[in-house]
């Protein structure tokens, strides 16, 4: 059984991640989403949230495997026996940063490979963090985010307006 993992903060997620998680399922008989959980961070959506709104955004998909991991993404992949990570880039500046990660995330897990899958064309400019501020501003942006995630924003910012 080939398996890989597509870890992310998801939040919230975009179609751009969609794309991605569509797209590596159908590479692999599963395909495991780990949602990250840093206490560093402050999230608009708890783990959970964000898993609800992927599944939700992917009915049709089965082979997935949704987790929440508060730890390195490593550890999740060593201790679930997965040696494949799927990373989506945009573009130069995301894959120097991602290539940066992979390397250091083979010094700490040997036997994991990172496949950079580029983001599709349509979806190069969509973030996560675009998405909140311009939810925050009350923008339409229903065309970045599937109609799960547009309803669930909505409820956390009344001012939007798509």
């Amino acid at each position: 059984m080939s398996r890989a993992l597509f870890p992310g903060s998801f939040d919230p997620p975009t179609i751009g991640h969609i794309n991605i998680i569509e797209r590596a399922a159908a590479l692999f008989d599963e395909l495991h989403v780990v949602v990250a959980d840093n206490i560093s961070k402050q999230y608009l959506f708890t783990p959970e949230e964000r898993i609800e709104l992927i599944e939700k955004s992917l009915p049709g998909v089965k082979n997935i495997v949704y987790a929440v991991h508060p730890g390195l993404t490593v550890e999740y992949a060593r201790s679930n026996d997965i040696s494949i990570m799927i990373r989506g880039v945009r573009g130069a500046g995301d894959f120097s940063y991602e290539f940066e990660m992979a390397m250091t995330n083979k010094l700490l897990y040997p036997q994991l490979e990172v496949l950079f899958m580029p983001t599709d064309p349509r979806y190069f400019l969509i973030r996560a963090s675009q998405i909140k501020e311009l939810a925050a501003f009350g923008a339409d942006f229903s065309s970045m985010v599937t109609p799960p995630v547009l309803e669930a924003l909505k409820k956390k910012f009344p001012e939007v307006k798509a």
